[in-house]
């Protein structure tokens, strides 16, 4: 049987296009569901074809907004995944929402077809925030699925964006206290990032500076109940995103739909893939071990040290920067330092 593969299903549909989006999405309201449900089936079966029927650990289903997905449909795509793969016995699959596009009823059915585990997008508590943001929800409406999803017994993550223009440390404290209220088990807090091409890039935004952006980051584990164990996630020992973790950790996965991507393994060989058949190209094992040290060092454990992550890490480099890197137990990892400069300490730490 071929190693096991993680699955990320990319829905790229949403009600509209948040101001600060720049992910693969498209603002469609009435957007054609058959279609999509068959091409992802399609894609489904042409890896049951390729890979053998194969063990899959996690489900991800992201976007866009995958919980405006109709449930028949979403039941086409699982009732296809567990035809034509072994779905473990244990498998978290997720499924990300936004706040009005979910009432309790719907959830239900998704819950009754397999999600076990919500993530929602509420990104701030404040509706002045949200109507800046682009978000068509309000706080209220976050606050009801949040509840619906918690009263459900269901795995939840909530997604928070920080460093807005208005923002500093009091303003981060202060939200990480009312989070704190929620009840979450994990928080996802990222901070807000302009891009070009989103309405946001083409603004004059008068954002915090990077000293500001630092200590907003810096404080979020003094005040957020939940230990950080990724750069931007937060969450009670036992309830981390498996998925996530698995890829972090350098997992086979498999994007499917346009905008999805993966790290594919066939025949001790890794390719790199995108949805809709975009793209399968080999890639050394260099090049995977210097992904692995990118995503690794990411989470508090660090990337282990197998054979492949050695041969590429200047460990010289390492034993001079101890206050930026640190090795415990087979694995490397960045100090609190260290994770402040995280994309210049990887170029300085691969030889």
């Amino acid at each position: 049987m071929s190693v096991s593969h993680n699955l990320y299903i990319h829905v790229p549909f949403c009600m509209s296009k948040c101001n600060y989006c720049a992910f693969f999405s498209t603002a469609c309201v009435n957007p054609d569901w058959k279609k999509y449900s068959d091409n992802i089936c399609q894609e489904l079966r042409f890896w049951a074809t390729k890979l053998g029927k194969f063990q899959i650990p996690t489900i991800f289903f992201g976007g866009g907004t995958p919980s405006l997905m109709p449930i028949w449909a979403f039941e086409q795509i699982m009732g296809c995944i567990k035809d034509n793969f072994y779905v473990s016995q244990n498998c978290e699959i997720t499924l990300e929402s936004n706040p009005g596009t979910l009432d309790k009823e719907k959830l239900k059915n998704f819950v009754s077809i397999g999600v076990n585990r919500l993530s929602i997008g509420i990104q701030s508590l404040q509706d002045e925030e949200l109507t800046f943001l682009g978000r068509k929800h309000n706080v209220k409406q976050a606050l009801d699925l949040l509840n619906n999803a918690i009263d459900m017994n269901l795995r939840v993550n909530a997604d928070f964006i920080y460093g807005l223009p208005n923002h500093n440390v009091k303003s981060v404290i202060e939200l990480c206290k009312n989070i704190n209220e929620l009840g979450l088990s994990h928080v996802s807090m990222y901070e807000l990032t302009i891009e070009k091409n989103t309405p946001f890039g083409k603004m004059n935004l008068n954002m915090p500076n990077n000293d500001t952006m630092a200590q907003m980051y810096t404080i979020i584990p003094e005040y957020l109940s939940l230990p950080r164990y990724e750069v931007s996630n937060y969450a009670t020992p036992g309830e981390e995103c498996k998925h996530n973790q698995n890829i972090w950790n350098g997992d086979a996965y498999i994007g499917i739909g346009r905008g999805g991507a993966g790290r594919v393994f066939l025949n001790n060989v890794w390719y790199e893939q995108r949805g809709n058949n975009e793209l399968f190209e080999p890639i050394s094992n260099e090049t995977r071990a210097t992904e692995k040290i990118l995503t690794g060092l990411r989470t508090m454990r660090g990337v282990k040290l197998t054979d492949d992550v050695k041969s590429i890490v200047d460990f010289d480099w390492v034993n001079m920067h101890k206050d930026l890197v640190e090795i415990n137990n087979e694995y490397l990892y960045a100090t609190a330092d260290g994770l402040l400069i995280l994309d210049d300490l990887t170029v300085d730490l691969i030889k």
